[in-house]
């Protein structure tokens, strides 16, 4: 009965699908709303920010490729401008990320606009200093965390962004089209949804305008959003925890055998302030479109290979369904297209 679910089940199914997943995230369940993907949340956020000609927004030379474009798209319309603030590698230092970070900050600095953990360097980034700072500054934060959800410990509430979008179908092993946007209270009424639907200006308003007008956009696809409560009693049954250690030593054991490899050095210490269960090793190659596919048709292996700022990495992600047999596939692959070039 799809006229009967929309209008009487789902809400009720949608709060009890986001209960657990605040007690996750270390939120409240009505400060945040499942989205499909971090860049919908995103632009979500864009349209209501009323970004003026002259306004800044800094990020770094490390985001996304989507998230550089749709900043792009809107300052260009608005007449603002995208800082991407050079993080030099190798890191070294938190301290050396905050002091160049900083740099590109100015007066006319109104959005700091930040990943957690970047997709091509895979770097894990000292969002809660920045956010700090940017606070007492008087500056809005946006975090990008679409890798952070059971990849790493997050807190929301600790962080205390502005706004915090992230992925369940990444790390959590949720259906694909699974994120969600976490929005301080203060800034929930002056948010407009992206699509205006039946919530705007609601027939029958619920406790939360906020909700409203982001959770009820009339037919609609919700069913990898319904599985979230399942998605984390499967993390709690096996473990998880526990098991992200193996794989996190197995990131840490093989990164300089890969670098060694490559004949080159990894981009960071190799220790828990910066790095997850991703690593990214510097490919010195003109073709990268061409090794990816390569690796992908003769070796059957599926890996990013992806351009940054002038240079191209390999990044290779172990999760609980990895194993060091995996990476010795992938070693030896690379050997072999060493040998035959």
């Amino acid at each position: 009965e799809p006229v009967n679910f929309i209008q009487k089940k789902l809400p009720v199914y949608l709060k009890e699908a986001k209960q657990p997943l605040a007690e996750f995230l270390g939120c409240e369940a009505d400060d945040y709303f499942f989205t499909p993907n971090p860049p919908f949340a995103i632009n979500t956020i864009m349209r209501s920010l009323h970004l003026q000609a002259g306004d800044e927004i800094l990020a770094t030379n490390h985001e996304y490729g989507a998230m550089d474009r749709t900043w792009n798209f809107y300052c260009k319309k608005a007449g603002a401008k995208y800082i991407r603030q050079e993080i030099s590698l190798p890191v070294t230092s938190k301290e050396q990320i905050i002091d160049e970070f900083w740099k590109g900050y100015s007066s006319k600095t109104k959005v700091i606009f930040l990943n957690h953990i970047s997709s091509s360097t895979a770097l894990i980034f000292p969002v809660k200093e920045i956010c700090d700072k940017a606070q007492q500054l008087g500056l809005i934060t946006i975090v990008d965390g679409a890798h952070v959800p059971g990849h790493i410990d997050l807190n929301i509430a600790e962080l205390s962004p502005d706004y915090y979008t992230g992925t369940l179908h990444k790390w959590m092993l949720a259906p694909k089209g699974s994120s969600f946007l976490y929005v301080k209270k203060e800034f929930q009424n002056d948010l407009d949804p992206l699509v205006v639907s039946w919530g705007y200006e609601s027939l029958f308003p619920s406790h939360s305008q906020f909700l409203d007008y982001h959770e009820y956009q009339g037919t609609n696809d919700h069913s990898a959003y319904l599985c979230t409560p399942k998605v984390i009693e499967f993390l709690k049954e096996n473990n998880w925890k526990e098991q992200y250690k193996v794989c996190r030593k197995l990131v840490f054991d093989n990164y300089q055998r890969f670098c060694d490899l490559l004949k080159t050095q990894p981009i960071c210490p190799i220790t828990e302030e910066f790095l997850g269960l991703m690593a990214s090793v510097l490919v010195r190659t003109e073709k990268p479109m061409e090794l990816k596919e390569l690796l992908y048709s003769k070796y059957k292996i599926q890996i990013p290979i992806m351009p940054l700022n002038g240079n191209i990495y390999m990044r290779y992600s172990i999760n609980v369904y990895n194993s060091q047999e995996d990476l010795e596939v992938l070693y030896q692959a690379i050997t072999d297209i060493i040998e035959s070039t």
